[in-house]
């Protein structure tokens, strides 16, 4: 079956959220379902409820069950304070959702119930396509309020699932989807591994390795028109892309020219720049985000560690030292952290660099953890664990305290990416 043929009989399966480790500092926080006019036809998504999902998950929040609400006010002259104060409840979220000529107007305001004032109102009309895509831009904006930090629910996710089929043939399908796992898509697909999807700077691209020709090759596709360009395809390894944050290069791991090397490839002249020598294994670079550093992994000091390197090429630092296994990095979009897998043969755990101090933090219990990728604000990390025998994806909280597991109904996923 052709790749074209493949791509158009995908089936797509959403992954199931599972929370399985909450935070004890989390904010008691109420969400109303949102109201309307009387005998207006159901609305297609709950508001309330997706923005509910999104602040429960965040490990900042807790969120009150809907049926322990005394009251259900829809409109800020509805509320009485005192009711939620009883239920321990230090912020509470009200809103309207109305259709009028085949849109909608949504409307929220958010509370400080001790405080008895108004923290936060927002409207905005939107075609019924965008209902979800709105409440999760309502949890972004809750969650800044309260936070201080940009939330990350409007963001998106790539991976890969791998299914086998009833013939024994492993299907491998690359899918992106939103930050709940809501509404995969397919956008690759092969009976070959897929592997080491990474997005561009502006999300509208992702660049990712196939074997769908017998052999590794590396690819930038659009999303949107789903054009894909074949970027590097050299004799032996083609692996690991990551994007400048630019955008204008992608780093790469070529063994052109016998040992795997860092390069970079300019993508518009399509020119490479080799940026590490010898006959160590270098691979899995990744920028920093100011552009100035690429980190990679390499066996050059007999176990595979992270060391840094000026982006155009240079002096090479060794960046870890504890622990016999450092590798995979992704950089939090601030710079300050550095996420990684870490461990000895056979325990393999997430783990967190302070890059100012290098001191190294476990946050995972492994022991098959892999893949990590920052969430856009910084406060989470997406990764590839095993779970009954299967791989499926996790995120834990920077400080270890919130855990959960998305999880496909049937099959592996692996790979995660979290869009910037």
């Amino acid at each position: 079956m052709s790749f074209i043929a493949l791509y158009a009989s995908l089936s797509h399966a959403e992954l199931t959220i599972q929370i399985t480790k909450g935070s004890e500092k989390a904010m008691p926080i109420a969400i109303v379902p949102f109201g309307g006019q009387a005998g207006q036809a159901a609305i297609p998504v709950d508001i309330a409820e997706v923005v509910d999902n999104d602040l429960n998950r965040s490990g900042y929040f807790n969120t009150l069950p809907r049926k322990d609400m005394l009251t259900k006010p829809t409109r800020p002259e509805e509320v009485r304070f005192r009711n939620w104060q009883v239920l321990g409840q230090d912020y509470l979220v009200v809103g309207q959702v109305i259709p009028e000529g085949g849109r909608y107007n949504i409307n929220f305001q958010l509370f400080d119930v001790y405080k008895n004032e108004q923290m936060l109102g927002y409207r905005m009309t939107v075609p019924s396509n965008e209902l979800r895509k709105s409440a999760h831009h309502i949890s972004d904006l809750i969650f800044e309020k309260l936070i201080g930090k940009k939330g990350d629910f409007s963001g998106r996710i790539a991976y890969v699932t791998v299914n086998k089929e009833p013939n024994g043939r492993r299907k491998y399908n690359l899918e992106v989807a939103d930050a709940d796992g809501y509404g995969p898509r397919a956008v690759a697909a092969s009976y070959e591994p897929i592997m080491s999807p990474t997005w561009s700077p502006d999300g509208r691209m992702l660049a990712y390795v196939s074997f769908e020709s017998k052999s590794s090759a590396i690819y930038v596709q659009e999303l949107a028109t789903g054009k894909r360009t074949r970027v590097a395809d050299f004799r032996g390894i083609n692996g690991a892309p990551a994007w400048s944050p630019d955008g204008s290069k992608l780093a790469l791991t070529l063994s052109k020219d016998g040992s795997p090397d860092i390069f970079t490839l300019d993508l518009s002249s399509r020119s490479l720049t080799k940026l590490s020598t010898g006959y160590s294994i270098d691979t899995e670079p990744v920028w920093s985000p100011d552009g100035n550093h690429i980190v990679f992994t390499s066996d050059r000091g007999g176990k595979p560690q992270l060391y840094m390197m000026p982006a155009r090429g240079g002096q090479v630092k060794r960046l870890t030292f504890d622990g016999a296994y450092n590798a995979g990095a992704s950089f939090s979009s601030d710079g300050s952290s550095l996420a990684m897998v870490h461990g000895n043969k056979g325990d393999y755990r997430i783990a967190l660099m302070d890059m100012r101090s290098r001191t190294i933090n476990v946050l995972t219990g492994g022991p098959l953890d892999d893949a990590p990728s920052f969430s856009p604000n910084g406060t989470k990390i997406l990764y590839a664990t095993k779970q009954g025998g299967r791989t499926v994806l996790s995120v834990v909280s920077i400080d270890g305290r919130m855990q959960q597991k998305l999880v496909l109904n049937s099959g592996e996923v692996r790979e995660p990416a979290w869009s910037p």
